[in-house]
This record gives C-alpha cells, sequence and structure tokens, in this order.
C-alpha cells in the first residue's frame, strides 16, 4: 500500500509524499481562486465549490477566506450550509457535514493527527480519522472539532469550544473540553435568547 493509499485508513503515514503534494496542490490552487472572488462573483463561487467539494448540496455559502488542507476534496455537504469567516476544514480525510448546519467565523474542523511519540513527529508521520457533523447544527465561532469526532443533529456547540468526544443529537455543547449542558427543549420553543421571546405571529 502506497502513502496515497492510506490517507483514509487511519494508519500512519507521510502527508510529504509526491504523489500526495501533487495533487493536493492542485486541488489548492482552486481554493486560491475562491478566495480571491469578488462579492458579486456569486455565480463564479458556486461554480468553483462544486470543482472544490467531494460533494455540495445546493443553497450553500461559505464566506471568504475558506481553507482547507485539500481544498475542499474531501468535504461533502449537504444542502444549504453556512459557514462564515476563516472555516478552516483539514480535509486531509472525509468531513461529512449535514443539511441546515452553520458555522460561525473561525471554526476549524480537523481530521489530521499526529503521533504522541516524538521520533515520529520528527519524520512527519500523520494519520486521519473522519468528521461527521449532523444535520441542522449551529457550530459556534471558535469551535474546534477533533479527529475522528461525530456530531449528532440539532447540536448547538458554544462558541469557543474543543470538542474532544463525541456529541449526541439535540443538545447544547459548551466548554473546552465540550460537555453536553442541556437538552434542547420546550423553552426552546418559547426563548430564542435570554428573556427574548419567539414571535411566532410575525416570523
Amino acid at each position: 500500500m502506497n502513502m496515497r493509499d492510506k490517507l483514509h485508513t487511519g494508519e500512519l503515514y507521510l502527508p510529504n509524499d509526491d504523489s500526495i503534494v501533487e495533487e493536493q496542490f492542485q486541488k489548492l490552487e482552486l481554493l486560491y481562486d475562491y478566495n480571491a472572488t469578488r462579492p458579486l462573483e456569486q455565480k463564479k463561487r458556486q461554480a468553483l465549490l462544486k470543482k472544490m467539494f467531494a460533494e455540495i448540496g445546493e443553497g450553500c455559502y461559505i464566506e471568504p477566506p475558506f481553507h482547507a488542507n485539500f481544498g475542499g476534496y474531501h468535504v461533502h455537504f449537504g444542502k444549504n450550509v453556512y459557514a462564515n469567516f476563516n472555516l478552516t476544514m483539514v480535509d486531509d480525510t472525509h468531513i461529512y457535514v449535514g443539511d441546515y448546519t452553520m458555522f460561525g467565523p473561525n471554526v476549524t474542523v480537523a481530521t489530521a493527527g499526529h503521533p504522541i511519540l516524538p521520533k515520529l513527529r520528527e519524520q512527519a508521520y500523520q494519520y486521519n480519522m473522519p468528521v461527521h457533523i449532523g444535520k441542522n447544527c449551529w457550530i459556534g465561532a471558535g469551535a474546534i472539532i477533533l479527529p475522528g469526532i461525530t456530531i449528532g443533529d440539532n447540536v448547538v456547540v458554544g462558541a469557543g469550544s474543543v470538542v474532544t468526544k463525541d456529541l449526541p443529537s439535540n443538545v447544547v455543547a459548551v466548554g473546552n473540553p465540550c460537555r453536553v449542558l442541556r437538552q434542547v427543549g420546550e423553552r426552546d420553543m418559547e426563548y430564542y435568547f435570554k428573556d427574548r421571546r419567539i414571535d411566532l405571529d410575525n416570523i
């Protein structure tokens, strides 16, 4: 098995292998073009995203600058995914994001890790583990999601959280390390922020 084949197996490999770097740079050329687009060039952005991503649904919006190790080549977005400034996808292996999920500014989703053993890091060994994020999640500003994590549907991850363990569906989770704070519940059907009520008749 060559180094390129190990990108998606979780095995240790060398990311600076020529077969990997050549392909990676080709993908990064498209990412460069995307980040160089002007605000009114929305059609150009959509066309580029379809070339860049493994999958991308209708209605997705990614605010430049966008950062990704493979330019989004291993990223799978459902429909109507929104990402604010500086989304970083360390997409050395696959990242899956469900429909209607939103990313605040400066979120990092990482699939790549490095071994603890120093002599292996000296040789630049790396491993990759996929990340799965469910539908209709809100990932708050500055959150970090680590390799191998699965997040369920309808999850709110608080700003600045570091997600080190899987999160079930329908929860609000915060902190470093990120922990479940509470379930999404009946009060959330009535209030959208502190004591601010949802005016269902006018939205």
